[in-house]
């Protein structure tokens, strides 16, 4: 029986759908079906219903899936028995977003450097998608990456960023601390847009107001965005851990905005299932020690 025939079946399973398992597996959507229709030859049975785009397991796939999912944990945790005998390799490859690569990694570089004296670090900067991609095809070792879930991924909750709006020291909100959405329509607003989910929770808050927010300058990138606000070009919701050094100068003031209370960046380490545990935990060890 192919393991590769296993891993589609259970993929599916787990995404509700051929196209969206073929595109985390990298593979065509005719290559995954052609999968499973071969592990239905083999099994001799049919394993999903189908019902125009939704899916389901049959009968049969229900009884098969506890297997199929126990076969292919014994087969990654025998591939991990089997790279873990090797030497400890020389390089560690290391992807990260954005905000951990400016404001994270330099810290836990230093603490990794001092753990594993042997060993080089190699750090990828990139977007959540392609980082989880060189993971699956190897080209990384870890990643740090927004929260997403992949059953070939082991997922380690590492940091929690509260976005709140932060204004330049001199601003009117500074004394307050607090305000509604609604206090700052008439605003100018730099509105930093990462892309997350979370950022979408705070565009569904301005859509509460009877006229758009006044959004001047709309930019992707976190530094860019603060130092607008620095330079008293407006006000922006940002993640806390850009902004820590301007917040403990005194330059920049958070302003708890009662509609936006509880939006936060999640950032996970993953690793593949079973792989590099050491590091994974040599690195959640020393973001506990630098994030608290």
């Amino acid at each position: 029986m192919n393991i590769e025939n296993i891993e589609a079946f259970v993929y599916i399973n787990h995404y509700g759908s051929f196209n969206k398992a073929a595109d985390v597996l990298f593979l065509s959507q005719p290559t995954v079906t052609a999968r499973i229709q071969s592990l239905e030859r083999e099994l001799d049975c049919r394993l999903f219903d189908r019902f125009g785009k939704q899916i389901n397991l049959t009968d049969k796939g229900k009884q098969f899936l506890p297997y199929a999912q126990q076969i292919l944990q014994t087969y990654q945790k025998g591939k991990h028995h089997i790279h873990s005998k090797r030497a400890t390799p020389n390089e560690l490859r290391i992807g990260c977003t954005v905000s951990v690569s400016n404001y994270l990694m330099p810290h836990l570089l230093m603490r990794l450097n001092e753990r594993f004296t042997d060993i080089k670090f190699k750090i990828t900067t990139a977007p959540t998608d392609e980082l989880a991609a060189k993971l699956s095809s190897r080209e990384l070792d870890l990643a740090f990456v927004r929260k997403l879930m992949n059953p070939a991924f082991q997922s380690y909750p590492f940091f929690e960023d509260p976005i709140r709006l932060y204004v330049y020291k001199e601003h009117p909100l500074a004394a307050a601390g607090r305000a509604s959405i609604r206090d700052i329509r008439h605003e100018t607003l730099i509105f930093f847009e990462c892309g997350s989910l979370d950022w979408m929770r705070i565009h569904r808050v301005f859509e509460s107001l009877e006229q758009p927010p006044n959004i001047v300058f709309q930019v992707d990138n976190s530094e860019t965005a603060k130092k607008l606000v620095l330079r008293r070009a407006g006000i922006c919701f940002l993640p806390g851990l850009c902004v820590q050094q301007e917040v403990e100068a005194g330059l920049l003031v958070p302003v708890d905005i009662t509609e936006t209370m509880g939006i936060a960046l999640q950032t996970n380490l993953i690793t593949l299932n079973g792989e590099h545990t050491e590091f994974a935990e040599a690195l959640l060890e020393s973001g506990g020690r630098i994030l608290n």
